[in-house]
């Protein structure tokens, strides 16, 4: 507001300024709140705009005459405060430069930078570390040619466009502050100031810092890329149980993946060592348990491309009568073959500790009949072994045929052969590794000899004591011995076999069922 019009408006300044200066120095806005204007400011305000139009409040609403009264009051105030010599003549500067209490309470009068003076051409709130976002309300001062904003910590974005208002602004400060970045670069408002406006305000990027930027991105570009490329080599070929079942390699472990699996190969997780082969207990990241079996013999290339051929035929076996292969390692320093984890109870230890009844035995008998038979009719170059100490116990007591490797010269009549042993040993409850020196053939001779007249003395004392089960003993022995027969031609086929023990497997459930009933 101009203040050198009329006398009256000067006198009322005067007055306010003299009445409220202590008012300022204590709560200053509610103060201003409990203030009314004087009953003529009306008229006042009137005869002001007759002799200038161009004032601000003079387009006002009644509604503002409050406000304009507070802003003449605030006005002769900050006139004092901003240390113009001669405020009554003339109000051309605000200068609040170095004022860190005064300076946050002069912009929270939104009414007065609405209606600030025309006179006042230069804003200087610089050096008062104020906070926040940009005072937007200076933007109501269209006349000012300064703006010093500078040394503050303003922060925020920064309303370019609105700058379009300020036709007179020829100066502009609003370094050291950190105002969010703006794409300027190609805009009138840098055109109107030079970059000598925005040091450090955040406004432009700082070619320092970019330079740091770039430095670090061709460093750590190159350097996080080679991270990245080791990270995934190291999923991918050592770790890969790490990556998406979609993206890695079904049935192939690793050596680091084995190694994890048993704690380190570590004393607690051996199951068994042997000459040529040991076996461990290990847990896959699923929480499967798995049976590591490990060989400790070196190949050649071709050696190991053979082992993964025949690797990948066991996987494909599926049947509840065989132990499933779930994949292989074939690195230089480790070959080994992971199947599902079966405890290592055995049909040998099975017969040595129970000596269970007949129909137990048949039923083994016939569990692996029906393994090999899956065997035979899908995979005939499947070779398996057949002995005691082979044929493990499932969580549901089938027994499961652990121990199978491709032979492209497989031969029907071998593996019935050591079916028949099996057979035999299962009758006897003798154990030719121990009993006969090893020697399988001397074992089969033993009961070649003393069948049929004297079969009594080798078949189990067990199967003795019962009439039906001596009988059926008696007949399986004799198939037992037609299977090891490799002399005289007069080995069964498989199916006869099968024939047999299905025969004999449902005389023993009949033979149950009969006496259950009897029973009830």
């Amino acid at each position: 507001m101009a203040l050198r019009y009329p006398t009256i408006l000067f006198i009322i300044l005067i007055v306010s300024s003299t009445l409220f200066s202590s008012l300022f120095a204590a709560s200053v806005v509610e103060d201003l709140n409990n203030l009314k204007p004087p009953p003529d400011f009306n008229l006042t305000i009137a005869n002001n705009c007759q002799l200038n139009p161009s004032l601000r409040y003079c387009n006002a609403t009644p509604n503002d005459l409050h406000a304009i009264f507070k802003s003449t009051i605030v006005a002769s105030h900050l006139c004092r405060e901003s240390r113009n010599p001669n405020c009554v003549d003339s109000f051309p500067k605000i200068n609040l430069r170095d004022r860190p209490k005064i300076a946050p309470l002069y912009l929270s009068f939104s009414f007065f930078w609405k209606y600030c003076p025309l006179t006042i051409v230069v804003i200087d709130i610089s050096h008062n570390d104020l906070k926040g976002e940009f005072p937007s309300d200076v933007f109501h001062c269209t006349q000012i040619r300064k703006l010093d904003l500078s040394h503050n910590e303003l922060s925020g974005d920064v309303p370019i466009q609105s700058f379009s208002l300020l036709n007179n602004l020829t100066m502009l400060n609003l370094s050291y502050n950190y105002f969010s970045e703006t794409k300027i670069s190609d805009d009138q408002f840098l055109k109107r100031f030079n970059s000598s406006s925005f040091i450090h305000s955040g406004l432009l990027p700082d070619h320092k810092k970019l330079k740091i930027k770039v430095v670090l991105l061709v460093l750590c570009f190159p350097l996080l890329v080679i991270l990245l490329v080791g990270f995934l080599s190291w999923l991918c070929f050592w770790r890969p149980d790490f990556l998406p079942r979609g993206v890695r390699r079904k049935h192939k472990f690793t050596p680091s993946m084995l190694k994890a699996e048993t704690d380190g190969f570590s004393k607690s997780n051996l199951v068994r060592r042997s000459a040529g082969t040991d076996i461990y207990k290990g847990v896959l990241r699923d929480g499967s348990k798995v049976r590591i079996e490990i060989y400790k013999t070196s190949a050649c290339r071709e050696n190991r491309r053979k082992f993964v051929e025949e690797c990948r035929v066991l996987i494909e076996l599926c049947h509840e009568n065989l132990v499933q292969v779930l994949g292989w390692c074939d690195n230089r320093s480790l070959k080994a073959v992971v199947t599902e984890w079966v405890d290592e109870y055995n049909v040998e230890i099975w017969l040595s500790t129970t000596a269970p009844q007949w129909k137990y035995r048949v039923r083994i008998l016939m569990g692996i009949i029906e393994g090999m038979t899956y065997l035979q009719e899908g995979w005939p170059e499947v070779d398996y072994d057949l002995k005691t100490s082979s044929i493990l116990f499932s969580q549901n007591e089938e027994p499961m045929i652990s121990r199978f490797r491709v032979d492209e010269h497989y031969s029907c009549s071998r593996k019935m052969y050591k079916f028949g042993v099996l057979v035999l040993e299962m009758i006897t409850n003798r154990r030719p590794r121990e009993e006969f020196e090893g020697k399988e053939g001397s074992f089969v001779e033993w009961v070649r000899d003393h069948y049929p007249e004297d079969s009594e003395e080798v078949i189990d004392e067990k199967l003795k004591r019962a009439g039906h089960d001596f009988d059926h003993a008696t007949e399986a022995l004799e198939l037992g011995l037609m299977c090891t027969d490799l002399v005289h031609g007069q080995q069964p086929s498989l199916d006869e076999v099968y024939d047999v023990i299905s025969r004999l497997h449902r005389c023993c459930v009949a033979t149950t069922s009969s006496i259950h009933r009897s029973g009830h």
